[in-house]
């Protein structure tokens, strides 16, 4: 069986324009950014970059990037294409506990990273890095797969997610800004359904 990392190595060796998340259209991500007054001048962790097109999007308003994935060759192929920016990368799974000093983040977009971790104890890893490295003010983006969504993804089981579920996960701390569902349709013609939510950490 092939480790986490070798499994993302051999799905980022094809074009990235062909994998099923593919998505030419940011407009669900940028609905919620857009309700962040500063984030154009925010730094913004990602923790699971893959080779989206979002961080082009987004290096264009100059925003500082912290950006991780678990295959060190979406990295790769995402240096290739950004050239040098200012950006700090890093490449593990995110639900280990972040080793590499990084600065504090302002705001953390997940894009279908999340639902990917299946063990309660990778999950409560993730959330804890979330929180240790998420100023107080600063706000959590997720998009996930819903609960009338897809169970299997790239050939792995996910964790379906309601906004219930993740406002539990985030704690009292976070407060609900917005949410709404949407339903992606990818490369290959599929619906996707997804909820898109927004938090603010107030403390």
């Amino acid at each position: 069986m092939k480790s986490n990392s070798e499994h993302w190595n051999s799905i980022f060796s094809q074009e990235h324009s062909t994998l099923g998340w593919y998505e030419k259209d940011l407009t669900p991500t940028f609905t919620l950014l857009n309700q962040i007054e500063t984030w154009k001048s925010s730094t913004i962790f990602i923790p699971g970059a893959g080779t989206s097109t979002l961080v082009d999007t987004l290096l264009l308003e100059n925003t500082k990037l912290v950006l991780n994935d678990i295959s060190i060759i979406a990295l790769n192929n995402l240096k290739e294409r950004l050239g040098k920016q200012n950006i700090d990368w890093l490449c593990q799974n995110i639900a280990q506990p972040i080793q590499k000093e990084i600065p504090i983040i302002d705001i953390w977009i997940d894009r279908a990273v999340l639902h990917f971790l299946i063990e309660e104890e990778n999950i409560n890893g993730y959330f804890d890095n979330l929180k240790s490295h998420l100023r107080i003010g600063g706000y959590a983006i997720f998009a996930e797969f819903s609960k009338k969504g897809a169970t299997k993804c790239a050939g792995l089981t996910i964790h379906q997610y309601s906004t219930e579920e993740l406002s539990k996960k985030l704690g009292t701390s976070f407060s609900l800004i917005s949410s709404f569902e949407h339903v992606y349709i990818n490369p290959n013609g599929d619906p996707r359904p997804y909820i898109y939510v927004l938090f603010k950490r107030e403390e």
